[in-house]
């Protein structure tokens, strides 16, 4: 393999809520027996050292000692343009259709504020990203679940009709949608994507589209919300970023992508009114040395460790741990394990489980705030060897402790 996804990398002391917030940020209070790694599997980034060409794009700015205001190059939208024409084409896609975002969350934000009231109701599936909760309620929006079910081979599937009942029900006009879908890591297919956004135009419902997880395929293939139909293309407004794909979530910076013109003017005005929403100029050069063909190459070999990792990791559950049930997500590198029947069969829970991994280092998140009732999001974007050694101290010490 070209790449290194092998090495193990120490982030100790190096920035890494992942590695430093045990303890603090997540468990507080609980004590790793000795003799136990951190083995960092709950906050969505990567153990992996980010692609070479970012490192390089961000060294050879950092060269040069001035770092004043600028205005981002030609060369910045171009890459963001041949990414999403090689990788996710959407129709007649323009320089003028990409705006920038510190964030996907305020992105997210600063299209309710324009397409709201305070007070209104937001349809979103459940599960949820935490984010969406935080964000929606810290901005007093309502939200509406409408919640994503399992059919007989355990994929997660949205109920049309459900959703169709709420929209109606609850006088929506704005719905968050999610692709991939975090977390249940799903990716969806043309006709489903194709059945909601009928959903959405015949009831008049504009869709704030998270595709931030986009570049992680494992199964399938991402179809942009904005690819589906014209009126898909008009009514949706995407938000995307190399951050996850690449490791870079603590660089900052993310971008829209909104082809209707009412809609983007508006939307890049209200972003504008913090006076905080600005491009950083290494996050820039990280992008543009991300967005490459070198990028795309590391990327390709990153889905397949990933890949891997999840075979690997969802058949030692079915082999090992009965009781706990997981289905194999089509995108991202995060688990959502359903240990309902394990917790009631064992008399344990869900707290005291969680504890008990983390007793033996295994950093695992509660998936109640995602709304899973017993529910654990794990991260998988480690090295194949500490993900096999997760998998065994947690057959030895907690499954079967």
């Amino acid at each position: 393999m070209l790449y290194d996804f092998t090495t193990l990398m120490d982030r100790a002391g190096k920035d890494a809520l992942a590695v430093d917030g045990v303890g603090t940020a997540i468990y507080p209070g609980v004590k790793i027996r000795d003799g136990f790694s951190v083995l960092p599997m709950w906050v969505a980034d990567m153990n992996f050292a980010t692609a070479p060409s970012v490192q390089a794009a961000i060294l050879r700015r950092a060269q040069h000692p001035a770092f004043g205001y600028f205005n981002p190059p030609d060369a910045y939208y171009d890459a963001i343009l041949n990414w999403h024409r090689n990788c996710k084409p959407v129709e007649s896609l323009t320089r003028d259709c990409i705006g920038y975002e510190n964030g996907v969350l305020g992105g997210v934000v600063s299209a309710l504020n324009v397409l709201c009231s305070k007070g209104d109701s937001i349809l979103v599936h459940a599960p949820t990203y935490i984010g969406f909760t935080s964000s929606l309620r810290n901005n007093g929006y309502r939200i509406v679940h409408s919640p994503l079910v399992q059919d007989v081979d355990g994929v997660w599937r949205m109920d049309f009709a459900d959703m169709e009942e709420k929209i109606q029900k609850h006088h929506i006009h704005t719905a968050i949608f999610c692709s991939p879908h975090n977390p249940t890591g799903r990716v969806w297919e043309r006709w489903e994507l194709e059945q909601a956004m009928e959903i959405y135009r015949r009831n008049d419902v504009c869709v704030i589209s998270d595709e931030i997880w986009s570049d992680l395929i494992l199964e399938g293939r991402h179809i942009p919300t904005q690819a589906v139909s014209e009126d898909a293309r008009q009514r949706t407004v995407a938000l995307y970023a190399p951050s996850k794909t690449f490791n870079l979530a603590g660089l900052v910076g993310s971008y829209h992508i909104i082809c209707n013109p009412w809609l983007r003017d508006r939307i890049k005005k209200e972003s504008s009114l913090s006076h905080y929403d600005s491009m950083n100029v290494l996050s820039m050069h990280a992008l543009m040395g991300a967005y490459s063909p070198e990028g795309r190459e590391w990327v390709d070999q990153l889905c397949r460790v990933l890949g891997g990792n999840v075979d690997f990791a969802c058949d030692y559950i079915a082999q090992h741990f009965p009781g706990v049930q997981v289905t194999k997500p089509q995108g991202t590198y995060m688990l959502f394990l359903d240990c309902t029947q394990w917790c009631r069969d064992h008399g344990v829970t869900l707290d005291r489980l969680l504890e008990m991994g983390a007793e033996v280092g295994v950093i695992w998140q509660d998936g109640r705030p995602f709304h899973g009732p017993c529910h654990i999001r794990m991260n998988l974007a480690l090295p194949r060897s500490l993900v096999e050694e997760a998998f065994h101290r947690l057959d030895k010490y907690v499954f079967h402790g």
